[in-house]
């Protein structure tokens, strides 16, 4: 402080730092849907095949840099063809070519890595001290180096590294958003901010991202859209699909209940949309006749994902068979529109087969069997001919039964196969006509287990 008094300290916040960083790059997303934190004060955006939405890399690092600037970040910036290359550029080029950005030509990142220090290209602390001690001061003495003899007297990881640098080796970067090829993108000369106009451009970029998609044959199970504010905000809205879809008119209706809830701030400069889910789906060609089928696309599927959009995916589900003796073992949730003999729970990896018709189960079957009591009924085996439950009383007027069922003992949930752990169900019917699936667990008779009876569900 006495030599420069000037000098401004503050403490260091590693953390704010890093939650910063993050938000930085969320921010990228309106120039790349591909993001990867560089800790702890880089970032690394893939722009293969987006450049062209700014005109070319030049005016897309000067759209960047400007709105950088605008925000008070400093910053260097480079484009090459490799990460390595990229870093080394955007840490070490200004010492040599004076500029706070550099774009390396195609294929053309050795001749610009060669005048700088080795630093540049990332090498472990061992690596860098071995390096100072030989006095190599630029990137091209150490590429003049054959590699058998540098990779003997520096070792492998160093070789990584120049390799990876120069793209002889690719290097796995971890992306903050799965990257998706499939992204699309509007900017606009003025903020919007009105709903009528987002839900407008909802539709736009939708039906841009679905062209792409149609002329490869293919749909999305998801859509997201990203609205950049002009103070650096991004809202996402997201949706999704019971089946493959690219149609930009049903997207953009499944967005539109959602944008209610954004807050456009003081405007939308930037609308970005990825698709996720991306799968062949085959085209249907209309017949003439008026009187044609439905199809699950044009008839079930638009009613299925308004459902799942406003409700959420979880609460909308299809009952599936499950290979269980067990009845609330043998029903598993499945998507909607599957196949209803696809794989149907983690308990069972296993193809299930279609419940049997000749032991139906209820229309509705309880999480847990109700306890029923002022039970009548002829031992040992016979129906019930009256019950009582949630206090009212039932006569029974028609049975079926029993169905005996017996736990998985084979599966190791019970340690033995008595009688406690086997159940006789009945089909029974009121006098009001009311239809019930009632079970004894227990036998008549025995002192160690007496009987209970329990109501598993209702028909109907």
């Amino acid at each position: 402080m006495a030599l420069a008094p000037e000098l401004v300290t503050a403490e260091a916040e590693p953390e704010a730092d890093a939650a910063a960083l993050a938000a930085l790059a969320d921010w990228c997303v309106r120039f790349s849907p591909a993001v990867a934190i560089d800790a702890p004060d880089g970032l690394f955006l893939d722009v293969t095949g987006v450049d062209h939405l700014w005109g070319g890399e030049p005016a897309l690092l000067a759209d960047f840099r400007k709105r950088l600037a605008a925000n008070g970040l400093p910053f260097r910036c480079a484009i090459a063809d490799t990460p390595g290359a990229a870093w080394a550029l955007a840490h070490y080029g200004e010492a040599h070519f004076g500029k706070e950005s550099a774009i390396a030509p195609p294929g053309g990142q050795g001749e610009l890595l060669s005048p700088l220090r080795p630093a540049a290209l990332r090498f472990d602390q061992a690596t860098w001290a071995q390096v100072e001690r030989l006095g190599i001061r630029q990137v091209g003495q150490l590429l003049s180096i054959p590699r058998g003899p540098f990779a003997r007297r520096f070792g492998r990881a160093a070789m990584t590294r120049v390799d990876q640098a120069l793209g002889r080796e690719t290097e796995a970067l971890t992306f903050r958003r799965p990257p998706s090829a499939w992204f699309a993108r509007l900017a606009f000369a003025e903020p919007i901010s009105a709903p009528e106009d987002m839900a407008r451009v909802a539709h736009d970029v939708a039906a841009q991202l679905c062209a792409r998609l149609d002329a490869k044959g293919l749909g999305a199970r998801r859509f997201e859209i990203l609205f950049h504010r002009v103070d650096g905000q991004a809202a996402p809205v997201e949706v999704g699909l019971a089946l493959p879809g690219r149609d930009a008119a049903r997207i953009g209706k499944l967005f539109a209940p959602k944008l209610e809830a954004i807050d456009p701030g003081f405007g939308i400069e930037v609308v970005t949309i990825t698709a996720e889910g991306v799968e062949p789906i085959s085209g249907r060609q209309a017949r003439l006749d008026a009187g044609r089928e439905t199809t699950v696309e044009e008839g079930l599927a638009p009613l299925v994902d308004r459902l799942m959009n406003r409700l959420g995916e979880d609460r909308v589900w299809r009952a599936q068979p499950v290979e269980s003796h067990v009845p609330e073992l043998a029903v598993g949730r499945a998507k909607p529109l599957s196949s209803p003999l696809a794989k149907s729970s983690a308990r069972d990896s296993q193809e299930a087969r279609p419940w049997n018709p000749a032991t139906p189960r209820p229309a509705r079957l309880f999480r847990r069997p109700e306890p029923v009591d002022m039970v009548l009924a002829i031992t040992p085996d016979d129906p019930p001919s009256q019950f009582r439950w949630r206090g009212q009383t039932h006569r029974v007027r028609r049975a079926e039964g029993p169905e005996r069922i017996g736990e998985e003992w084979w599966k190791g949930a019970i340690e033995d196969a008595d009688v406690g752990h086997v159940r006789d169900y009945y089909r029974v019917e009121d006098a009001n006509g009311g239809r019930f699936w009632l079970f004894r667990a227990g036998l008549y008779g025995d002192p160690d287990v007496p009987p209970k009876w329990w109501l598993h569900g209702v028909f109907g």
